[in-house]
């Protein structure tokens, strides 16, 4: 007889904020290139989605540590579907004859202005998170099992600087070659990630207790000994 499925009472919340803060990193300022002067450093360019994005790869190390790479492999699909649909319907959107007068011709222009570079945005992130984010998943699975469940700052903080590594590598060729200038473009690649994953140091307090708190509530402390990690596939 089959195993009856194990429910759990906050995995569905932690997908749904998973795929919004996804979607509000890749919607909401994906496109800014914004700045910021540091001591020392002087001024350093950024892309704004910064402020979302790294949220998402916390999640990730959340739900691979607690509840499994499989498992995180369903969350990622979630967020790849998420970020297709989203890239379909701007272009529908943007495609829709506004109607002539001067209030939706000017609106017309605007989300042109915001949303014209979005599929290609879509392209790029959807590469880069896609592949980034199995690795992150990965490479804690991993880690965990050879740490044999210690030392979890390590496990979050070294999978994030593999993950983040290939997704900042990937995400701003594919979306602003050609757009930014080459200069920039590597300014503010090495920016992000090093921003990113000083974003994971700093968050490492936070991601013990939301660790914490979800292994106590769900009875879960999953390891990947016989897990197949294929990304392929939506079978936990």
């Amino acid at each position: 007889m089959n195993q009856p499925v194990k429910q759990y009472k906050y995995y569905d919340f932690v997908m749904a904020a998973f795929v919004t803060v996804l979607l509000c990193s890749n919607l909401i300022g994906a496109a800014k290139a914004a700045q910021v002067t540091l001591p020392v450093l002087g001024t350093i360019s950024f892309g704004a989605g910064v402020l979302f994005f790294p949220i998402s790869y916390l999640f990730g190390d959340i739900l691979t540590e607690v509840y499994g790479y499989g498992r995180d492999r369903r969350v990622i699909w979630a967020g790849f579907a998420a970020l297709l649909f989203a890239a379909v319907m701007s272009v529908v959107v943007l495609a829709l004859t506004p109607v002539a007068d001067a209030f939706n011709q000017d609106y017309q222009t605007h989300l042109k202005a915001v949303f014209g570079n979005t599929p290609r945005i879509i392209l790029g992130s959807i590469t880069a998170f896609w592949t980034g984010s199995f690795v992150n998943s990965y490479v804690l699975a991993k880690m965990k099992i050879a740490t044999k469940g210690r030392h979890l700052w390590l496990r979050t903080i070294g999978s994030t600087m593999c993950g983040e590594l290939v997704d900042s590598s990937l995400f701003y060729v594919i979306a602003f070659y050609g757009i930014w200038s080459d200069h920039q473009l590597i300014t503010v690649a090495i920016a992000q990630y090093l921003l990113k994953t000083g974003w994971e140091v700093v968050m490492t307090p936070a991601t013990y207790k939301i660790v914490g708190f979800l292994k106590r509530k769900e009875q879960e402390d999953f390891y990947d000994r016989h897990t197949n990690f294929t990304p392929f596939r939506l079978k936990v």
